[in-house]
């Protein structure tokens, strides 16, 4: 289970993920603050789609790809939460617009 070291050290502020409020602390990542609140699928695949997660934590493999705030293929182990957020989950591939 994924848990945190130190708690009640640091402002609290909330996100959304899926409609599902989540309190964490400020400084935390947003896949630390998912993981954290029990979630273990943040997308899912374009190609196989199976259910994907965060993996490798240090922006390597690109599993824990989120939309946050409207913004899709971010990676969630690299973007600090910020107070307010809305993340959901990335269904499938996302079309590129060529202007």
């Amino acid at each position: 289970m994924f848990k945190r070291v130190q708690t009640g050290t640091k402002k609290r502020i909330h996100i959304t993920f899926e409609g599902q409020k989540i309190e964490l602390e400020q400084g935390e990542t947003v896949a630390a603050a998912l993981m954290l609140a029990g979630n273990k699928t943040f997308r899912v695949s374009a190609v196989s789609k199976d259910k994907r997660g965060a993996f490798c934590l240090m922006g390597v493999c690109f599993e824990c790809l989120v939309e946050i705030d409207g913004v899709p293929n971010r990676q969630a182990c690299m973007i600090l939460a910020e107070d307010g957020m809305d993340i959901r989950s990335q269904k499938g591939a996302v079309e590129e617009k060529i202007l």
